[in-house]
């Protein structure tokens, strides 16, 4: 009742409309319990009392009835579905909310798959429960008094002996009832463990046929839908055993009454029209309560769906504003982490005291072996999770004193893993500032060199990618993400730098745009390139979740302690490497120095074929 009495507050909006189409439903039901009058009228006063000439009337009356119940019905019907879509619109819409506005610790655990079934399958079946499922509800149960107090009225004798049966048709109802609503859960979780399934597998396509798994993904999934069909198959022999359970009830109680006012007629104490008229109210009157098994599925499954909703919408926020949060002003950029301790599970620390002060503008390199706390640091300043203790402060506030919004809105991030939405190259670059000019988007465009290869493409930025950036290289992705990280011109920049996947001219190129990224701002950097190791105004090396050095490049270098190591295994391979990148470069920019170079070879023959003459 508390899950119903909740779902049925999302009608309140629209009580007006909801009490208007309840109206229209007890009018609708009352003609119907009207029609058995008539026709009893009709067979005792038009047909036995031979007055023949009111049997026009009789059937005009019974044409009229059914003619003004089937416009009304009309009228309920579409209001109450029209309610019943409006309320789960508002339902979709705020579970998506809640869903934005939780934290990252929600969705470390939950999985796509699932919370996709709760917004789509479990919404659908909460909008038939309110919309179809309140219109039988309310017709049935005043059915069902109407009809009782007339029967009663009709010969109280004759209501006793049909009513008999009525104990164990409730008896199946409530039994049904107490099977039937786990079966519909679980019915309702293997379907999301099912959509769970087709998520991953669909994103991972890739994967699967790169290692030629698709008989074995094929498996899974008929493995996973013939459990969804066996546990539909269970709730239908259920629903099919209750249902001619429930009819063969009707049927006995039918009986009852053909024995039983088939006496009373014959004896004169009971009219042959009464005895017509009361076994179409008893059929009326059967008819709600073997509904109730198809009510209390639809009930069951309503209730059940929201269940799964409210689980989600009762869901808090591990991190959200506090009361009386603040707009954060534009910053200059110090960040400085006050004795910071995390743990994701808060049993285990990730970190544990680490303390470091970034002074606006520069440039912070973090280093550390795996699962030493380096994306954990990049992922605390943002407030994607709350530090366990201590603070993190941004120009001196303690951004738990300042509103999300305003405090991610001044801060870029580039991550590791570039996700670009299915949309326009465009639009992608302009997601942290939709309202963006083109100038503004082009300027970031060039600034993170990825310009060119946009303009070459035929719709140039508005050109749609595909899910995921399917269609751009790598190196490519990771410039629309640095583009999009330039446009919010953010003073404060985080970057999970990823460069090893990427062939030497691209990496120079991106490490071209990551230092026009950071020029003049804060940065933290997960560090993997000597380039920007060396670069660094200071580099923070992590171990075991404490800070164990700090300090620029030759002076950890001297201290010959932990960075020593990782410079000796990770970084010397690269110092040739990148001495003969940097020579590149070299040339690459005299090349394109005026009267130097291929490149301004290809500008003369150019000019010279615009001149139809030659170059000098």
């Amino acid at each position: 009742m508390k899950t119903a009495i909740r779902l049925a507050g999302f009608l309140r909006p629209y009580l007006l409309m909801v009490l208007g189409s309840l109206a229209l439903v007890i009018v609708v039901s009352g003609l119907g319990i009207a029609q058995p009058l008539v026709i009893r009228w009709t067979i005792d006063t038009v047909l036995m009392g031979k007055r023949y000439n009111l049997l026009p009337l009789a059937a005009g009356a019974v044409i009229a009835i059914a003619v003004v119940r089937g416009l009304l019905t009309f009228g309920q019907r579409y209001s109450m579905e029209y309610i019943g879509q409006k309320a789960v619109f508002d339902i979709r819409n705020r579970l998506y909310f809640h869903m934005q506005q939780l934290s990252f610790s929600f969705y470390d655990k939950a999985q796509t798959g699932q919370l996709m079934s709760r917004l789509v399958s479990d919404v659908n079946t909460v909008q038939r429960f309110l919309g179809m499922g309140l219109i039988n509800i309310t017709s049935n149960a005043f059915t069902l008094l109407a009809v009782l107090v007339i029967l009663l009225r009709l010969d109280w004798r004759l209501t006793i002996v049909s009513m008999s049966v009525i104990p164990f048709l409730l008896h199946a109802v409530f039994t049904f009832s107490k099977k039937v609503r786990p079966l519909f859960w679980s019915v309702q979780d293997q379907m999301a463990i099912l959509t769970t399934d087709l998520q991953e597998s669909l994103t991972g396509i890739k994967v699967v046929k790169a290692f030629a798994r698709e008989d074995y993904e094929l498996q899974k999934f008929d493995r996973e839908n013939k459990e969804y069909m066996d546990r539909n198959l269970k709730s239908v022999r259920m629903t099919a055993f209750y249902g001619p359970y429930m009819n063969f009830l009707s049927g006995i109680a039918a009986t009852l009454i053909l024995w039983y006012g088939g006496r009373e007629v014959i004896g004169k104490a009971l009219t042959l029209g009464s005895l017509v008229a009361f076994n179409s109210y008893l059929l009326q009157l059967m008819h709600p309560i073997r509904m109730l098994g198809m009510l209390v599925g639809l009930v069951q499954r309503g209730i059940s769906s929201g269940d799964r909703i409210f689980d989600i919408l009762d869901t808090k926020a591990d991190v959200a504003d506090r009361p009386g949060a603040r707009e954060l002003p534009p910053v200059k950029g110090e960040v400085v982490l006050d004795n910071v301790w995390f743990s994701y599970d808060k049993k285990t620390p990730v970190l544990e005291g680490v303390t470091l002060r970034a002074p606006a503008g520069s440039t912070i390199a973090i280093l550390g072996a795996t699962g030493s706390g380096k994306s954990t640091v990049i992922h605390l300043i943002p407030r994607f999770y709350d530090v366990d203790e201590g603070r993190v402060l941004i120009d001196g506030r303690d951004i738990r004193d300042v509103t999300l919004d305003s405090l991610r809105r001044q801060i870029g991030i580039v991550t590791q893993e570039t996700f670009l939405f299915s949309a326009s190259i465009k639009d992608n670059i302009a997601y942290g500032r939709p309202e963006a000019t083109d100038q503004e988007i082009v300027a970031a465009a060039r600034a993170a060199h990825i310009h060119d290869f946009i303009a070459s493409l035929p719709q140039g930025y508005n050109t749609v990618i595909g899910e995921r950036g399917v269609g751009l290289s790598g190196g490519q992705k990771q410039r629309v993400a640095i583009a999009r990280a330039l446009l919010m011109d953010a003073r404060i920049v985080l970057l999970d730098e990823s460069t090893s996947n990427v062939d030497v001219e691209t990496e120079m190129q991106i490490q071209k745009a990551f230092s026009d990224l950071l020029r003049d701002r804060t940065s933290f950097i997960i560090a993997q390139r000597l380039s920007t190791v060396r670069t660094a105004d200071k580099i923070i090396v992590l171990d075991k979740g404490k800070a164990a050095e700090e300090g620029t490049h030759d002076e950890l270098l001297n201290l010959g302690g932990v960075y020593a190591q990782i410079y000796e295994m990770q970084f010397r391979s690269q110092e040739g490497v990148e001495g003969e990148h940097a020579l590149q470069g070299e040339h690459a920019r005299a090349a394109a120095q005026p009267g130097n170079g291929p490149g301004e070879q290809v500008r003369e023959h150019a000019h010279a074929r615009r001149e139809g003459g030659e170059p000098q």
